[in-house]
């Protein structure tokens, strides 16, 4: 292990010991859209729904639901970046990336953006698909309607990253010539029942939606708004670290996780107190990897980074100060250069071609 892994290895056993109790003070969530007004917003003017203005398109997935699509770049771009968002977001939450990398990348690579099933414009997702294996299958229906030749680098925040260890352990035989390289950012490979957000979820009241909406959907559907008051705060909690300023920000991520139907929110939770893809690491460990992680974040924590780190081969290590979960957005510029490195690095290698 490297000197700069041992030292965020450190980092990452104090960041556990602080978890569960900064989870706990779910409700200090409500006011992350009120923190440090006085101060100048950086990102009031930002339009963080343009996304959605971007090239259009509908995948359906191979059992009907329909997979809300964006693209930029021209698709005989010689690379394609597929990004894949977390739980109870929506593909705008790539926004900063998308600004920055299409900038920066021009007409030389193509950008693709898509919302989970049962998130953002795309489809409802039926309760016995709010899976992994699901989640899986839909990013290979996505890359054989929208990519269906050329290299191909997979970025994935959260929930999408372990959508994308799925689908290595799915299908292989992808990571052995499409894909030229994997970014996981602020997402684990198991263990997040035990910390993190598992922790913040093995409550009454989540249990209690659990099985409301599996036998009673009539008392979800009639409490909605209360669902989400009672919920939201567990998934805010940890999404920014303790130098967050941006009520604009903060305002965004509320309404991200506000519109994601209460269904949705409690299927995927099983999924992901179970999670468990180490089986899929050393299909990855094939290709360049990039594992990134801010140091406050209390959804995934650090040391859940440093373990993927140890067992992936030629991986870049990024630790970010200052940040939480939602480290792409907080801490834009750092995950931008990350991603960078990443695809400049695939590219060298010739992979794919």
């Amino acid at each position: 292990m490297t000197e700069r892994a041992q030292r965020l290895e450190i980092l990452a056993g104090v960041a556990g010991f602080a978890a569960l109790g900064a989870v706990a003070v779910g409700g200090a969530a409500r006011n992350l859209t009120r923190q440090r007004v006085g101060r100048l917003d950086p990102n009031s003017i930002e339009n963080f729904g343009a996304i959605y203005d971007d090239r259009a398109s509908i995948v359906v997935a191979d059992d009907g639901v329909p997979l809300a699509v964006r693209e930029v770049g021209p698709p005989t771009a010689p690379l394609t970046v597929v990004f894949v968002h977390g739980f109870a977001l929506r593909m705008s939450s790539w926004h900063f990336q998308r600004q920055a990398l299409a900038e920066v990348w021009g007409d030389s690579v193509r950008l693709v953006f898509f919302d989970h099933r049962g998130h953002g414009e795309s489809g409802d997702a039926p309760a016995d698909t709010c899976d992994f294996p699901q989640l899986a299958a839909d990013i290979d229906a996505v890359l054989r309607a929208v990519v269906p030749d050329g290299p191909v680098v997979l970025v994935g925040h959260s929930m999408g990253g372990m959508a994308l260890m799925a689908l290595a352990r799915r299908s292989p035989e992808l990571f052995a010539h499409r894909v030229i390289a994997v970014g996981l950012i602020a997402t684990a490979a198991r263990g997040i029942a035990e910390t993190g957000l598992g922790k913040g979820l093995q409550n009454p009241v989540v249990d209690a939606f659990r099985v409301s909406v599996r036998w009673v959907p009539w008392v979800v559907e009639a409490g909605r708004g209360v669902s989400r008051q009672l919920v939201a705060p567990v998934l805010s909690a940890a999404s920014f670290g303790s130098e967050f300023r941006s009520p604009s920000l903060g305002q965004f991520v509320e309404s991200m996780i506000q519109h994601t139907p209460i269904e949705t929110v409690v299927n995927f939770l099983r999924a992901l107190e179970d999670h468990d893809e180490s089986a899929a690491l050393p299909v990855l460990a094939t290709v360049p990897t990039m594992v990134a992680c801010g140091f406050q974040d209390r959804v995934t924590p650090l040391a859940n980074t440093v373990e993927m780190h140890a067992a992936l081969g030629d991986c870049d290590l990024v630790g970010v100060p200052d940040s939480g979960h939602l480290v792409l957005l907080e801490h834009p510029d750092e995950i931008n250069l990350a991603i960078m490195r990443l695809v400049a690095g695939a590219s060298r290698s010739g992979r794919g071609r």
